[in-house]
């Protein structure tokens, strides 16, 4: 089998809107290297947009999975339940920030995961508003959309929204936003287009993911709590990118001295498994009447498996700490390429979720077109990146937690190549 034939076939077979990012396809992986179809190896830096950071084909997630198949692979939870989606829910709320009663319900993506967050909100509140951050992604479904501050590619073409939801700039003091200027345009939308006690709730990621990899300044995120306390707004933290040991802490809002009242969470829960949940105070959890939440597929038991031994992987091989370890070395690698390549603007990031940003070094603006060069020359001698960014000028790495010292000094080697070369 070749590349080209399977493009030739994917064009005519699938539509244009699912953008694929490769021309390759694959044929095998195992932790963080990739084979494509023609056998060619690349070390996979993007994870499946973070959802492996136990890496491919994890040998106790392969267990668990065969293990739960030779038992049954469907019920569908809300018909005749089972016991894994209870431990699954009961370790999720021991592990979530916060000491307070929680209960988790299971779903199967993480925009699922957002939109569920959403409704139990206005249930719990009585409320209809949202408010969302510029550069944040929650999802390609209408309130997933509504809620991404982000229009191309995400919103193209596919309106009117959802109502109700308004934006406020995140503090991105690079791009000359701080924490008093998004606060201040939280106080002039309460002004002028709504009323703080019809909001329901206020979403955000701790790191902006689609966004830049630009974590939530400490004040900022102290500063919101204070806000939604004193108007009876939810705080939802969208973790669907940022959990499970990414940042070097199990999830990105134990970094902050704030407890969110919901939480959201997908991507590697589960290890390559679709799997998602929504976790928050009991009482929150409890609006909704009893059918208002689920799905046909919510809570899978196989996807379940396979969670439960992604925890026990996270712990036992210590991979928050390996975040950090892997992280820090990449920012060493990334600082000593300063002197090099002029257009580095910024290196961020906390524990494994690190970004560089570029700019061009004459005019100071974001350069998208260097930043291209990048990842396709680091594509070219085989390792996988992700650009991101509101100006498409960041690339972000997500390398698996699990990968070896030796691979990750290979891509190291690669990326400064690509990097000095474009």
């Amino acid at each position: 089998m070749k590349n080209v034939d399977l493009q030739q076939r994917k064009e005519a077979a699938t539509p244009r809107g699912v953008g694929v990012m490769c021309q390759f396809y694959a044929s095998h992986a195992q932790n963080a290297e990739l084979w494509d179809v023609e056998n060619r190896r690349y070390i996979d830096f993007a994870a499946g947009i973070a959802v492996l950071n136990t890496g491919h084909r994890h040998p106790r997630l392969i267990s668990a999975i065969q293990a739960q198949m030779e038992k049954f692979t469907h019920s569908c939870y809300q018909i005749v339940p089972y016991e894994s989606y209870i431990e699954l829910a009961e370790q999720i709320n021991q592990l979530t920030p916060g000491t307070h009663a929680k209960k988790t319900a299971l779903f199967s993506t993480g925009a699922e995961a957002v939109e569920n967050a959403i409704k139990i909100a206005r249930a719990a509140t009585g409320r209809s508003a949202v408010i969302a951050f510029t550069g944040g992604f929650h999802g390609r479904t209408m309130m997933g959309m509504a809620l991404t501050g982000k229009v191309a590619p995400y919103k193209l073409g596919f309106g009117p929204l959802p109502s109700e939801v308004y934006h406020v700039p995140f503090p991105v003091e690079l791009h000359g936003i701080t924490t008093a200027n998004s606060l201040a345009a939280l106080q002039a939308l309460f002004r002028a287009d709504i009323d703080p006690k019809r909001v329901a709730a206020i979403i955000l990621e701790p790191v902006q993911g689609e966004g830049g990899f630009y974590a939530a300044p400490f004040d900022f995120m102290q500063a919101l709590r204070k806000l939604c306390d004193e108007h009876g707004i939810l705080l939802i933290a969208d973790e669907v990118q940022t959990g499970f040991a990414r940042t070097g802490k199990l999830f990105a809002m134990e970094h902050y001295a704030v407890t969110p009242d919901l939480m959201t969470m997908a991507k590697s829960l589960a290890g390559g498994m679709p799997l998602a949940a929504v976790c928050g105070r009991a009482d929150i959890m409890d609006a909704p009447a009893p059918g208002g939440l689920g799905g046909t597929y919510a809570g899978n038991p196989l996807a379940i498996a396979s969670a439960l031994a992604v925890l026990q992987v996270i712990k036992d091989e210590q991979l928050c700490e390996r975040a950090q370890i892997l992280g820090d070395r990449l920012k060493e690698k990334l600082n000593s390429l300063r002197t090099k390549v002029p257009h580095i603007a910024d290196i961020r990031g906390l524990g494994g979720m690190v970004a560089v940003e570029f700019n061009d070094p004459v005019r100071a603006q974001p350069d998208a077109d260097f930043t291209k060069r990048v990842q396709a020359l680091a594509l070219q001698k085989g390792l996988l990146l992700l650009t991101c960014g509101t100006y498409s000028n960041v690339i972000r790495f997500l390398f698996p937690l699990t990968t070896s010292d030796e691979l990750m000094d290979e891509a190291l080697s690669i990326l400064a190549e690509a990097m000095q070369q474009a």
